[in-house]
């Protein structure tokens, strides 16, 4: 059954098995439901947990309403749902936490599964609200627009983009264990977290289950949810992006830079495929994807270096073979002989101007030097910045 509480609403550390997080905002209409709700789970199963209600700056009371219903309140200054969910998960004491909103439209009655999920081995229990993962969305419980489009689409994502096994990316009803959770060391402090929580949980290899669930409309009347569709999408797909430098970046140029020497490969030679001639003006676009892509490439190495320096990502293999064989002297020596490359065939085109005595020139022929050469010399440029900015990034690996 449910541990007894202190007289200053505590509960022993060492006889807690479960701790179920709420963050709460205003919240007075639905909390106390939510409270008696997990409250009577516990009992009913005889597990021994708590109740933490994060309070994050509530003005209607809802601290007073946990305390009374024999919550612990664990106040939070910093605004944010992220902020919320650290602060009260960082006072939990049980070696499982379930976290969920106390909008009462998930049924804290039903945590059951979470914990025999946990017990059974898994490291993060995730709820699923919709029917592709087994789910149940009541009517008017979720807006047409997540249901059928948002919440799959970024589903969906998660799973190709981290290999998420989930089904319902945002869905906020969850148990993990507290030690994968200090592994996880999450920075997200706004809705971010849960989807952070996710990707990492997925990227590092976590045992993550999934529990079909059912979603109840919304409890509150007197204010409107925290969710924005617009806000909250763009903040997913851009938190998205960040977190995978390798679709954000790299598989982009690497397009580029392969339809860019696919572009040399007919331009040079002059060929004509399908009665289409391909010529300098091709070379011209052939070097524009050719440096973008570069770019791009640079970007995907330096965001992911980034990345795993922060802690928002792990450490990736790949990248450490190309840091151990990019290093500085090394990138310096490849980006040189780019350079003296180029600047080879510049002067080959200014010799082919001396021997036409500057005058006018093939321009077709010449082009085929000039192009090959400023792109060269560019990208040769590029490699040693690159080398440079790399080198820095990597100085704590040292």
């Amino acid at each position: 059954m449910t541990s007894v509480p202190t007289p200053g609403g505590e509960t022993p550390a060492d006889s807690v098995e479960v701790s179920i997080v709420m963050p709460c905002l205003n919240e007075a209409e639905t909390l106390a439901t939510c409270i008696k709700k997990a409250r009577r789970c516990l009992d009913e199963h005889g597990v021994k947990g708590e109740i933490i209600v994060a309070d994050n700056g509530s003005t209607d009371g809802s601290p007073d309403i946990a305390r009374a219903l024999g919550a612990r309140v664990v106040p939070v200054s910093a605004r944010g749902y992220g902020n919320a969910l650290m602060g009260g998960i960082a006072a939990a004491r049980g070696r499982f936490v379930i976290m969920g909103d106390a909008d009462d439209s998930y049924d804290f009655t039903a945590l059951h599964p979470f914990i025999e999920k946990l017990r059974g081995g898994a490291e993060m229990a995730q709820g699923c609200r919709l029917p592709s993962g087994g789910g149940r969305v009541m009517e008017g419980a979720m807006p047409p627009s997540h249901r059928w489009l948002g919440n799959p689409m970024f589903s969906v994502m998660a799973r190709r983009m981290f290999d998420a096994p989930v089904h319902d990316v945002y869905c906020g009803l969850r148990g993990f264990t507290k030690a994968l959770y200090e592994r996880l060391d999450l920075r997200c402090t706004g809705m971010e977290f849960a989807i952070e929580m996710i990707i990492k949980a997925s990227v590092q290899g976590a045992r993550i289950a999934e529990v079909p669930i059912t979603l109840h409309p919304d409890g509150r009347t007197m204010h409107k949810s925290h969710l924005r569709t617009v806000r909250d999408g763009w903040r997913t797909l851009r938190f998205f992006l960040l977190c995978s430098p390798r679709w954000l970046f790299l598989l982009p140029g690497l397009a580029l830079m392969a339809a860019g020497l696919a572009g040399y490969a007919v331009a040079l030679p002059g060929a004509t495929v399908s009665g289409v001639t391909f010529d300098a003006h091709t070379l011209l676009f052939a070097s524009l994807a050719l440096l973008a892509g570069f770019q791009s490439a640079q970007f995907a190495v330096f965001a992911r270096t980034f990345a795993v320096n922060i802690g928002l990502l792990p450490e990736q293999p790949a990248l450490a073979r190309l840091l151990e064989f990019l290093r500085l002297e090394r990138g310096l020596l490849i980006g040189v002989a780019a350079m003296l490359t180029g600047v080879s065939l510049l002067l080959g085109a200014v010799n082919q101007w001396r021997l036409a005595h500057f005058g006018q020139l093939d321009y077709a022929h010449t082009m085929r030097w000039v192009i090959p050469g400023v792109t060269l010399t560019s990208l040769g440029f590029q490699m040693m910045l690159f080398s440079f900015v790399l080198s820095i990034l990597t100085l704590r690996r040292k």
